[in-house]
């Protein structure tokens, strides 16, 4: 009997585990941190949760390229054929986590991840679905491919509500000339070689980066603010997963406010209402999330919860 009732309570910590919700997580509103346009609030997983996914049994991608644990490369040298996979390699015994939205920089032209996914160690080739951010490139010789941080979740919506390359192409335009950003080969990462961006860009992260450094280290995800909306929310399965991913998201949140923020106005019901429809249960968070973002799945297990404020896509 005894037996039982402690299978019965490890089965049942394990299924709360496996979901991103109330019942795993809460919303820290009374450590929001501000800085100018952009207001940040921690999720924090509940102590006594049950397990989460382990550090260390999942590599994210930006640690895995710079640890040699994977290795990017075009599948093939047509434009036509080619610009929608990238080769992935891995090299070890460690998984490597890929979250949509991340930006792959060199190649032919870089490249933006469609959507999550772990890839196992093995020999073989392993091949990842890509869309291009350089409408204007397509070299003859093949640069290396290196990290180029997560897009900002504008440009990430579009990728989730249209999966269309045209569409995400106008957005990059749209977002480049809004900016004033030169560049010759219509490229998202054209910001970062503006000297001004960047060092507006860093007060940002370094008030931010710090807040998150001198806090209890049980962060999962955030949510973000500007103006009078939410502009989205990123939640993973375990602290291992966020806090090795938390710069370049940092950066993709940063790169919106820049671009459109203005100056903090939501007031907390709509906050609250927007957080318990998307927290509430499991059933709560499938509707929610239909037209506001996208669950990743693993063996049956919630590993990343991605939404945005609802917008009419480009055309």
């Amino acid at each position: 009997m005894k037996f039982c009732l402690t299978l019965c309570l490890l089965l049942s910590l394990l299924s709360a585990s496996a979901q991103l919700t109330y019942e795993t997580l809460f919303v820290d509103y009374d450590s929001a941190w501000q800085f100018k346009n952009l207001k940040i609030i921690p999720i924090r997983r509940k102590a006594g949760a049950g397990m989460a996914m382990q550090h260390g049994d999942v590599v994210p991608l930006n640690q895995a390229l710079s640890k040699g644990l994977v290795t990017v490369t075009e599948r093939g040298t047509t434009s036509f054929e080619n610009v929608h996979w990238l080769r992935f390699n891995t090299h070890g015994k460690k998984s490597i986590y890929i979250t949509g939205g991340e930006i792959i920089a060199g190649g032919r032209q870089d490249r933006m991840i469609v959507r999550d996914t772990i890839l196992h160690p093995m020999e073989k080739d392993q091949y990842v679905p890509v869309m291009c951010v350089e409408e204007g490139r397509w070299s003859e010789k093949e640069k290396k491919f290196g990290y180029g941080n997560f897009a900002n979740p504008h440009l990430r919506k579009v990728l989730d509500s249209t999966g269309n390359q045209v569409s995400i192409w106008r957005e990059v335009d749209r977002q480049l000339q809004a900016g004033a950003f030169k560049n010759k080969t219509l490229s998202y990462l054209s910001r970062y070689e503006d000297k001004k961006y960047l060092a507006a860009q860093d007060e940002y992260f370094r008030f931010f980066i710090d807040k998150f450094a001198k806090t209890d280290s049980n962060v999962v995800g955030f949510v973000a603010i500007t103006g009078d909306k939410i502009i989205g929310t990123d939640i993973f399965d375990g602290t291992g997963l966020f806090y090795p991913q938390l710069d370049p998201l940092l950066h993709g949140y940063i790169d919106d406010v820049m671009a459109s923020g203005k100056p903090i106005t939501l007031k907390d019901p709509p906050l609250k209402r927007y957080m318990d429809h998307l927290l509430k249960d499991e059933k709560s968070q499938e509707e929610f999330v239909k037209d506001k973002g996208k669950i990743f799945r693993q063996d049956g297990r919630v590993i990343h919860v991605n939404t945005y404020t609802k917008e009419t896509p480009v055309p």
